[in-house]
């Protein structure tokens, strides 16, 4: 028997291929049950906390790949052998290539667990950005896969400047053909980044305004306020103004109004006194100011402001109509009239006269 395990067998002794195959099986059965018992531990862990860091790992763990575990093993293996430098090039690129992939599953394992939780969170208010995020995130994925293949390919002694160089050129003549395309995309996830509006937003681009209906990879649409739906490209409504009337915490509203030149100054001198009573009366309003702001052709103008304390529309027009009949009542009680555009002509005596005169 001793003599069987000091026999040379490819270059090594028959009690180093031995001492090999176990260091491999027993890596192999240590690497499944260590895993095993972690994953069933921070299991127990995940349903007893609400954190979320406990059920990444534990679906980490869960993309671990055999392969991956095997080639560890037979990597802790070799060294109890004396390989030829071939054979130990090609399991070290084996290792690098097997190591690569698993990064690989463990990043797309990562995109997976942060889309499921983001997707399920924003389903219920925003069901349009959720399948946007999808979409991009399949983006991420191919994009991870593609660069894992590169280094892979690259670990294997494949030339892969070339091949850059012919995807970088195919890359340009793709991206110059759909670039509105990938304007709009890119587009896209800015506004489910950013948030500058959210569906159900009331926002105007230019004259043009609505209801946010639904958010794309490439299109927004928008219901008008004359029922009409509004398509609009991600790029062209990131680089348009854009105005988001549901962020608004409250709105200014300025108005005039008109008096005689026949109204007496202690009237007027009363006027911003009433008009900010009447205002300070009505619930959900700030009074700002009244004043006596010109000197018209006919007429003295007044110029007042407040701020209705919500962004409801509703609301802003109950309010203004409220204040607008409170201060009618008032100039009504205090015997005060709105003037009206009038024109006083003054002929002096002898014009007709001197003018007829003047044609003869």
């Amino acid at each position: 028997m001793v003599e069987f395990l000091q026999s040379p067998f490819h270059g090594n002794l028959v009690w180093q291929w031995l001492a090999a195959v176990g260091v491999i099986v027993l890596t192999w059965l240590t690497l499944q049950i260590a895993m095993r018992i972690t994953i069933r531990h921070l299991r127990r862990i995940a349903e007893r906390t609400t954190g979320q860091l406990d059920d990444l790992l534990v679906e980490l763990l869960h993309k671990t790949r055999f392969f991956l575990v095997f080639v560890i093993s037979a990597y802790a293996g070799s060294r109890f052998l004396v390989l030829p430098d071939a054979a130990s090039q090609g399991l070290r690129v084996a290792f690098v290539i097997a190591l690569l992939i698993q990064a690989g599953f463990w990043s797309n394992g990562l995109v997976t667990f942060w889309l499921t939780r983001t997707v399920k969170r924003r389903l219920g208010d925003d069901a349009a950005a959720a399948t946007s995020l999808a979409a991009l995130g399949f983006l991420a994925k191919l994009v991870l896969w593609v660069i894992i293949l590169l280094v892979a390919l690259d670990n294997m002694g494949v030339n892969i400047t070339t091949l850059v160089a012919g995807l970088g050129i195919t890359g340009i003549a793709v991206a110059l053909g759909v670039q509105s395309i990938f304007k709009d995309v890119f587009a896209s996830l800015s506004i489910i980044v950013d948030k500058p509006f959210v569906i159900g937003d009331f926002i105007a681009v230019g004259e043009l305004s609505g209801t946010v209906e639904r958010v794309g990879l490439k299109t927004t649409r928008v219901r008008s306020l004359s029922g009409e739906q509004l398509v609009f490209s991600n790029g062209d409504l990131l680089d348009s103004r854009l105005r988001n009337y549901m962020r608004m915490t409250e709105r200014r509203i300025a108005f005039s109004f008109a008096l005689a030149y026949e109204t007496p100054t202690s009237i007027l001198e009363k006027v911003p006194g009433l008009v900010k009573a009447a205002i300070e009366a009505t619930p959900g309003v700030r009074f700002d100011r009244c004043h006596l702001k010109s000197f018209s052709d006919s007429v003295l103008t007044f110029e007042t402001v407040y701020f209705v304390l919500s962004a409801n529309y509703l609301e802003h027009m109950d309010a203004q109509q409220a204040i607008h009949l409170a201060i009618l009542k008032t100039f009504e009680r205090e015997r005060i009239r709105l003037a009206y555009p009038t024109r006083t002509v003054v002929l002096h005596p002898g014009t007709a006269s001197e003018h007829d005169q003047a044609r003869k």
